[in-house]
């Protein structure tokens, strides 16, 4: 018997497809929609060879009303959204604005218009450390708590202060109207999650991020660099007023970032909070030539970087205060910047074409062997 059925949008995408992982290995059953946009079906046959589950998938748009309510419909047991789906490259964002304002604000509406039809009241919302925008700006928010003021520096951060709104007001109003009527109200809950710098890998090596363009991510792109897929790093800028000149960011591994995502999921199913705004991050910052370097000493080699101008909207410092998701969700990060760049490493090298090649012959004894002892 599954603990619950969870509807994951974007579920084949970087974030997703381990927040994917991590929901099954938890006993839950998973569904996904994905308009595979950036992301690829293969992702589904590397969640199976790891967990030994493979969740039901639907190639969907987040902006079809129909397609949505066509998978609820099929799926009436579904009791939960975890919502990724979106567009989600910072300086993308200010080339081409109408369009992530169709899909990222104008699809989360769809969404959630789709699950009030279908009385699915709960979901975990993928937000972002940027909604902060330049939290230098104010004394004492570095690093950053959630009662920092809001203030986006780009499109992209615009979308998801958009979508957090949306999904309060949402939330509330269902909450009220349950109320007035004097039915049970607090089925209704949300979480925002706003993160910082995802990276690293599946310790098996078999499963990563594999973007289906150019990366924009910084981690992504070195080992780009590694594989000599791409000539150099390009460093948006060395005249930050940090240690080194670069910008400072707080680097979290994808595996504890799925955690978190499903530690929020079982505090909206257990506690019905409401909405509530939970950091996930590892409190520490580094900054880009300090990953160059972490990276650089996992491959063995220095990666050549140039540094060119600042990209617009870029800011200072993201660096996560996430004593509040620790002590309320009762989650922490575990794993460490040289484990995500390990992890991260073993990924590239043997998977140079990401998901549009089978996974090594060595790395798949390596996992069955390891599945061998845990049973």
């Amino acid at each position: 018997m599954a603990v619950g059925t969870v509807l994951v949008t974007g579920g084949t995408g970087y974030i997703g497809s381990f927040t994917t992982l991590a929901l099954l290995d938890n006993g839950y059953d998973v569904v996904i929609v994905d308009s595979l946009l950036n992301s690829s079906k293969a992702a589904l046959d590397r969640i199976e060879l790891i967990c030994g589950k493979r969740p039901t998938f639907y190639q969907v748009d987040i902006t079809d009303e129909a397609g949505l309510d066509d998978v609820f419909s099929k799926h009436p047991d579904i009791d939960s959204v975890i919502h990724f789906a979106a567009l989600k490259a910072v300086g993308e964002s200010g080339e081409i604005p109408l369009e992530y304002y169709r899909v990222n604000v104008g699809g989360s509406i769809t969404l959630l218009r789709s699950m009030a039809k279908h009385n699915v009241s709960n979901i975990v919302f993928s937000s972002s450390a940027t909604v902060y925008g330049d939290a230098t700006r104010i004394p004492g928010m570095i690093p950053i708590p959630e009662n920092c003021p809001i203030g986006p520096t780009n499109t992209y951060g615009q979308t998801k202060v958009m979508i957090e709104t949306v999904i309060s007001d949402h939330i509330e109003a269902e909450r009220r109207k349950a109320k007035k009527a004097g039915k049970p109200f607090e089925q209704w809950n949300g979480a925002l999650l706003r993160y910082f710098n995802p990276c690293g890998a599946h310790p098996s090596g078999i499963m990563g991020e594999d973007p289906q363009g150019v990366p924009y991510n910084l981690l992504p792109l070195l080992g780009k660099v590694a594989t000599g897929e791409r000539d150099k790093l390009l460093v948006f800028g060395d005249d930050y007023a940090s240690k080194d000149g670069t910008a400072i960011r707080d680097y979290i591994h994808v595996l504890d970032l799925a955690s978190g995502h499903l530690a929020a999921l079982n505090y909206l199913r257990e506690k019905k909070p409401g909405v509530k705004a939970w950091n996930l991050g590892s409190g520490r910052g580094s900054t880009v030539f300090e990953m160059i370097k972490a990276f650089s000493n996992v491959v063995g080699r220095d990666l050549p970087y140039q540094v060119v101008d600042r990209r617009l909207g870029d800011v200072l410092d993201l660096t996560a205060n996430p004593a509040l998701a620790n002590e309320e969700l009762q989650w922490k990060t575990k794993l460490t910047l040289e484990d995500a760049c390990a992890d991260l490493w073993r990924w590239v090298e043997n998977n140079p074409k990401g998901y549009r090649q089978d996974p090594p012959a060595e790395l798949l004894e390596k996992l069955k062997a390891s599945k061998a002892v845990k049973n």
